[in-house]
């Protein structure tokens, strides 16, 4: 059991394709206990065989704890798939559509309602700048300017 609850999210934005692409890292065992807790008691994370469940999980679950509104507009991503990296499942998102980033404001819960010490930190790149949050338990919301 690792003692710390961490997950790391990064954002790009990618002006030619309009689109954010986002990968969100988190440790396996941590996303096999909620999903357990929440969903289905039996589910076992098997990173050598696919899991339509678990991809369907994975997809309701950061759905819920994961908001995302740019430029002040309310946006939602697709769940484009995921991977698995020695203990850690990475999940690949994606937001189309966004002509330009000025502002982005993010609110990850991801593990947040399992863990109380659980922070999730969430890196933003636009070209050159990079500019990054660190959410926790009762502050899991942060803006981020590039407008400057």
């Amino acid at each position: 059991m690792h003692k710390f609850y961490v997950s790391v999210t990064q954002i790009e934005y990618k002006e030619q394709q309009q689109s954010l692409q986002m990968i969100s890292r988190v440790f396996i065992d941590d996303i096999e206990d909620l999903i357990k807790e929440r969903y289905d008691k039996s589910l076992t994370i098997d990173n050598t065989k696919e899991n339509p469940e678990l991809d369907q999980y994975l997809k309701k679950y950061f759905g819920q704890k994961l908001n995302i509104i740019i430029n002040g507009k309310n946006v939602s991503f697709t769940f484009i798939g995921k991977e698995f990296e020695d203990d850690l499942i990475i999940v690949y998102l994606e937001i189309e559509n966004i002509s330009s980033l000025e502002t982005i404001k993010i609110s990850n819960e991801v593990l947040m309602d399992l863990f109380e010490e659980q922070q999730n930190i969430v890196h933003v790149k636009k070209g050159s700048q990079r500019k990054s949050l660190i959410l926790e338990k009762g502050k899991s919301e942060g803006l981020l300017n590039f407008s400057e």
